[in-house]
């Protein structure tokens, strides 16, 4: 059976880890290489590295910072960021990242994701929808959350992984940093169109969030999250071990 993976998110800004609500209000955490290392030694299946102005910014990804994170992690590594062309595809996999995520890219340019997939493989292909109800229809938004793009956001996931897409994390504006729960409606409505790993990411508040997560919608391969780890609040060695009591499959 395939384990459940848990997933910390670094979100890096000016060479920095933060962490805000609903996409708003970021608050300083810590060293993204210091936190990388923390996670990788604690049990962390993979995780997620975004360099989260660099599309509103229109900047590249900040790769000696990626690089040096790189080097302290021994686990799958998922970059994103300001990725616009097949040739930020190569860089960032070339800083050591085993996958590289897109958004506000792979909208500007829908070609993006069958080039990369071509290029790379679709195993590297991660399509990062940040994605918020607009008047009860789910919506993709671009640039870090800050444009409300208009597209339905179920019909476009689903054809990024038509195009080459390999992996999906679903990132709810809703329930970002709230810590009331995933969005579940919204994950099941993806799971239920794709045939890829789809990430959980927005809304995780303790470890029976989790719990309800895996149990609830089944199709789920991951769990992200980030205050809840960063800040202490729960463990990933006691969140495992409860999902091993909840007979969720779980790396221990």
């Amino acid at each position: 059976m395939i384990t459940k993976r848990i997933i910390p998110c670094l979100d890096v800004r000016d060479g920095r880890v933060v962490k805000g609500v609903n996409f708003e209000n970021l608050n300083d955490v810590n060293s993204p290489v210091e936190l990388a290392k923390y996670y990788s030694d604690n049990g962390a299946d993979e995780l997620v590295f975004y360099d989260i102005t660099a599309s509103s910014d229109g900047r590249k990804i900040f790769t000696e910072i990626l690089r040096e994170t790189a080097r302290n992690v021994f686990i799958p590594l998922t970059v994103g960021g300001g990725i616009s062309s097949v040739q930020d595809f190569g860089r960032v996999l070339s800083c050591g990242a085993d996958k590289v995520s897109v958004n506000t890219g792979a909208i500007r340019n829908p070609e993006l994701i069958p080039e990369a997939a071509r290029l790379y493989g679709s195993q590297c292909v991660v399509i990062s929808a940040d994605v918020k109800r607009v008047d009860g229809e789910f919506h993709v938004f671009a640039r870090g959350g800050r444009d409300d793009t208009g597209i339905e956001a179920v019909g476009w996931i689903r054809r990024c992984v038509e195009n080459g897409a390999g992996e999906v994390v679903l990132n709810s504006i809703d329930t970002d940093g709230v810590k009331k729960g995933f969005d579940l409606e919204m994950l099941e409505a993806v799971c239920d169109v794709v045939n890829v790993p789809v990430i959980a990411s927005g809304g995780a508040g303790g470890i029976q969030d989790f719990i309800a997560l895996f149990k609830s919608v089944p199709k789920v391969d991951a769990g992200l999250a980030a205050s809840i780890f960063h800040f202490g609040e729960v463990a990933i060695a006691d969140l495992k071990k409860a999902m091993r009591d909840n007979d969720i499959p779980v790396r221990l």
